[in-house]
Parts: structure tokens; C-alpha cells; sequence
């Protein structure tokens, strides 16, 4: 009986209805989930800014989703270096990454191991990037309440 495991990397940060469905959809085309939180400092690297939630909570976050089987934390910009810790079957993105310089190099990568690489429909009505220019303006606005 073949054993397939997916990877779902992304950083989770701000978890909202894109993420769960990403973790929902990768799950229904694997037998076991691995759900890749990204480091703050890969995080940093990768989106110019820090998550809002740190770490050791979108890791929990993320752990206690139904469609998650384990969750790994990944330090290294290389996803292949990842496939080398973990080795996964099939990656999943958004489709976002599609035809795009970074996913072409993706898949060019995985081809090279015999990973397969899944798209997956971006929410473009919800992200995180949205969810943080709102908190932002919000912080930002005169007469706002500042953190203690």
C-alpha cells in the first residue's frame, strides 16, 4: 500500500479561512499531513516583516488544525533542504506561486527528487497581508490605542 505524504509550508501567521482550506484541500490528496510553519526569521527573510504571532503559537495554532497531522518548523529559504528532513511525496501551494519565477524553480527542484508539486486556489478575499495592513491603519489611526 502506497503511503502518500503531503507538505503544506507557509507561515500561518494571522491564521484565517485561506490557511484552513489550504490544510483541507492538501489533506484530502495525502494519507499523512506535514504542515510547515515558517520561522520568524525565514518569515522575516521572505516577507520583509516578522509575523504578528510569533512562532510557538502559530505552531499550535496550526498543530491543533484536524486536517494537520504533525507540524515541523522550517528554518531553511530552500524548500528542497526541508524535502531532505522531512520527505514528502507532494508539496502544496497556492496558486499564487503558479507560473511564477519562484514556483518554476519550485517544481524544477521537486522534478529533480519526485516530488510532486500541487496548486491550490488562492483566497483572495482573505490573507494575511490584508489582515495586517487593516491592523496597521487601525494601530496608525489618530486616537488609537496604543499597546501598553
Amino acid at each position: 500500500m502506497v503511503h502518500r505524504v503531503g507538505y503544506a509550508p507557509g507561515v500561518y501567521d494571522l491564521f484565517h479561512v485561506g490557511h484552513l482550506n489550504i490544510l483541507r484541500h492538501a489533506r484530502s490528496q495525502c494519507d499523512y499531513l506535514v504542515a510547515g510553519v515558517v520561522s520568524d526569521e525565514m518569515a522575516t527573510l521572505a516577507k520583509g516583516h516578522r509575523p504578528v504571532i510569533p512562532l510557538p503559537e502559530r505552531l499550535e495554532i496550526v498543530r491543533s488544525v484536524r486536517y494537520v497531522d504533525a507540524a515541523f518548523v522550517e528554518t531553511v529559504p530552500e524548500k528542497v533542504e526541508t524535502w531532505q528532513q522531512v520527505r514528502f511525496d507532494v508539496i502544496f501551494k497556492g496558486d499564487d506561486w503558479r507560473d511564477t519565477d519562484k514556483g518554476r524553480k519550485l517544481e524544477r527542484d521537486f522534478a529533480d527528487v519526485g516530488v510532486e508539486v500541487v496548486y491550490f486556489p488562492y483566497t483572495m478575499h482573505t490573507s494575511s497581508t490584508q489582515l495586517r495592513r487593516a491592523l496597521d491603519t487601525l494601530v496608525s489611526a489618530p486616537g488609537a490605542l496604543s499597546a501598553p
